[in-house]
């Protein structure tokens, strides 16, 4: 975790956990420098966004996580023109997580699958949004299109992370942001902060890309299948319009996430291919982690948080 001792200045780091990616304080300690880049935290100033003894800090958090996810995920030569029929070969697997949240999820794992989700969806879009002035201006089109959509073309009421909110606010939850941020576990915080990695580095602005284009494929199937278990429990369409409106506008943003984004990138800067394929894996990695964790948290009959979720007055 991140110290500051009494001079202001952040403490040493302690030593490298055996698993990054798994590990709570590590990956709440690296979110939590990242959201300095995002809305803040309280009591912090925003000048700590740039503060060099925090910055160091978050670049060995950094080293620790790049280092355990390309020792984790294939990093293999690919050809521009391989690159959208590879994307879409790793949409094609079935996921049980998202079957098992239309068939059988109980209420109280809906609410947790949902407080897990908040530590994205609050934000959703922002971290790929990064990625976008860093991209040439054929790719930076296909961007543009699609994170017009995720804020709502213009319509603040439309806005995805204000649909999501609104979905907390039904199903009886905090709707604070960060409100659940301690209740975490590490595998959850890595599925976010995988996002800020790529879009924060000009390096990576190809795992990015592939990382949304990804994210895009594998978005309509899955939310089809969140609305469905909403309905299921007995809720409408207020509480259900934020999964059924990614049914829609993802059917389309995934044709031009891979298409017009990640193919043209890919064939106008070929050396960037293998990047754009790296990320998309890396986002197969870590949220087939943070999914097995819930069902293997539930299936042995406890919570998937690290403690229990107060619901609000």
């Amino acid at each position: 975790m991140i110290r500051i001792v009494r001079d202001g200045r952040a403490g040493a780091l302690p030593p490298r956990p055996d698993d990054p990616l798994t590990d709570h304080d590590m990956q709440l300690a690296l979110y939590l420098a990242y959201e300095l880049s995002y809305r803040g935290l309280e009591g912090v100033p925003d000048e700590k966004e740039w503060d060099l003894d925090l910055l160091r800090v978050r670049l060995e958090l950094e080293r620790a996580f790049e280092e355990a996810l390309l020792a984790a995920v294939p990093r293999d030569p690919v050809t521009p023109a391989e690159v959208p029929a590879r994307l879409r070969d790793l949409d094609e697997a079935v996921s049980p997580f998202g079957v098992y949240m239309e068939r059988e999820a109980t209420l109280e794992q809906f609410r947790e699958f949902v407080i897990h989700r908040s530590t994205y969806h609050f934000k959703e879009a922002d971290p790929h949004t990064f990625a976008l002035p860093r991209l040439s201006s054929t790719a930076k089109a296909a961007f543009a299109e699609i994170q017009a959509d995720e804020y709502g073309g213009g319509k603040t009421e439309r806005v995805h992370a204000h649909l999501f909110v609104s979905m907390m606010d039904k199903l009886g939850l905090d709707t604070r942001n960060g409100a659940y941020l301690a209740a975490m576990p590490g595998a959850t915080l890595a599925n976010v902060n995988l996002m800020s990695l790529f879009g924060l580095h000009r390096r990576w602005r190809a795992a990015a890309v592939g990382h949304l284009a990804l994210f895009e494929l594998g978005s309509p199937l899955p939310n089809r299948r969140y609305g469905n278990g909403l309905r299921r429990l007995g809720f409408g369409s207020d509480t259900t319009d934020f999964h059924d409106e990614h049914v829609e506008a993802d059917a389309v943003h995934s044709m031009i996430a891979t298409y017009d984004l990640a193919g043209r990138l890919a064939e106008d800067e070929p050396d960037l291919a293998a990047d754009i394929l790296f990320g998309a894996r890396a986002l197969s990695f870590v949220e087939g982690a943070a999914s097995s964790h819930l069902l293997d948290s539930w299936k042995e009959g406890r919570s998937s948080l690290l403690q229990p979720a107060t619901v609000p007055a």
